[in-house]
C-alpha cells in the first residue's frame, strides 16, 4: 500500500497498457477511475477496485461529465494518465487528410482537452500529476509512420510546455515513452498500413513493412506491456518523478541513433534496414 491514496484518471484503460496500469493503481489502494469508450471491457477490472468511466476523448460532452463525475464523488482529481491513443500507418501521399485528423483528434487534442478539464482542479488544490504516454515515435520518425509520428512529437512538445507552465502551481508533468511494446497496437497499425497501401504506388514497400510490424508484434522481441504500466506506477508514486521514463526494446538505441546521426545516415540505415528484414 502507498502512503497516500490518490484519486487518479486513466484514459485508454480498457486494454493493453491502460488496463495493466490501471490494475496495479488498484492494487496499491488508490481510487482509480479508468475510461474507455466501451466500458463492459473493464469488468474484470471492476472487480479489483477500478471505477468504470464511459468517455470518449473526441467527445467534449463526454470528456466533461466524465471529469464532472469523478470530482462530485472525490473532490479532486490527484493524477491525470492521458493514455488513450491509435496508430494509423501509411505513406503521407495515401493517408487521407480526415484520418489524419482523427489521429490528432484522438492522440493530441483529446489528451490536450482532458488535461484543460483537470486542471483547474488541480491548481485549486496546489498539487497534481499529469502522465503523457508519448513514445520514442516521439523522437524517431520511421517510414509510413508520418502522421502517428506527427501526434507523438506534438504529445511532446506540449507536455514540455505544460510542465513549465504549471510547476507553479505545484503540477508535475511526466512522459512515458515506450519503445517496442507487445500489445495489439502493432497489429492494428499493420493492417491499416496494408489497406492504405493497397494498390498505390506505395503497395510493395508498404506491404513489406506491414509484414514486418505482425512479425515483430507476434513474436518474442518486444518488450511485455506490464514494464510500462510499471512505468506509469512509479511517475503516479514517487515523491520526485522522472521527467521522461524511456523504457522498451530498442528505445535507448533509436533515440540515441537519431539524435547524433546526420539526417541522410539516418535515412540511409532506415533503407539498409528495412530492405534487409524484408529480403
Amino acid at each position: 500500500m502507498t502512503k497516500k491514496k490518490k484519486v487518479i484518471l486513466i484514459t485508454g484503460a480498457s486494454s493493453g497498457i491502460g488496463y495493466d496500469a490501471a490494475m496495479i493503481l488498484a492494487g496499491q489502494g488508490h481510487k482509480v477511475y479508468g475510461a474507455a469508450r466501451r466500458v463492459e471491457l473493464m469488468d474484470t477490472l471492476r472487480d479489483k477496485g477500478v471505477i468504470p468511466v464511459k468517455m470518449d476523448v473526441t467527445d467534449e460532452q463526454s470528456m466533461t461529465d466524465g471529469v464532472q463525475t469523478i470530482v462530485d464523488a472525490e473532490g479532486r482529481i490527484d493524477v491525470l494518465i492521458n493514455n488513450a491513443g491509435y496508430g494509423y500507418m501509411g505513406a503521407v501521399e495515401n493517408v487521407t487528410i480526415a484520418e489524419a485528423k482523427r489521429q490528432l483528434e484522438v492522440n493530441v487534442f483529446g489528451l490536450a482537452r482532458l488535461t484543460q478539464l483537470v486542471l483547474p482542479y488541480m491548481r485549486a488544490q496546489k498539487c497534481g500529476r499529469i502522465i503523457n504516454t508519448s513514445s520514442v515515435a516521439g523522437k524517431a520518425v520511421i517510414p509510413f509512420g508520418g502522421w502517428y509520428n506527427v501526434s507523438k512529437y506534438s504529445v511532446e512538445a506540449l507536455s514540455d510546455a505544460l510542465r513549465i507552465e504549471v510547476k507553479q502551481f505545484g503540477i508535475k508533468v511526466i512522459l512515458i515513452e515506450p519503445g517496442g511494446i507487445k500489445t495489439d497496437w502493432g497489429i492494428i497499425a499493420a493492417d491499416n498500413l496494408s489497406a492504405s497501401s493497397m494498390g498505390t504506388a506505395y503497395e510493395d514497400s508498404g506491404m513489406k513493412i506491414a509484414r514486418l510490424l505482425k512479425y515483430g508484434y507476434t513474436s518474442n522481441l518486444l518488450s511485455n506491456p506490464i514494464r510500462v504500466a510499471k512505468a506509469i506506477s512509479r511517475a503516479a508514486n514517487a515523491r520526485c518523478p522522472k521527467v521522461r521514463y524511456r523504457l522498451g526494446a530498442g528505445s535507448g538505441l533509436i533515440v540515441t541513433l537519431h539524435a547524433i546521426l546526420p539526417a541522410r545516415w539516418w535515412d540511409g540505415l532506415m533503407r539498409l534496414f528495412f530492405n534487409y528484414v524484408h529480403n
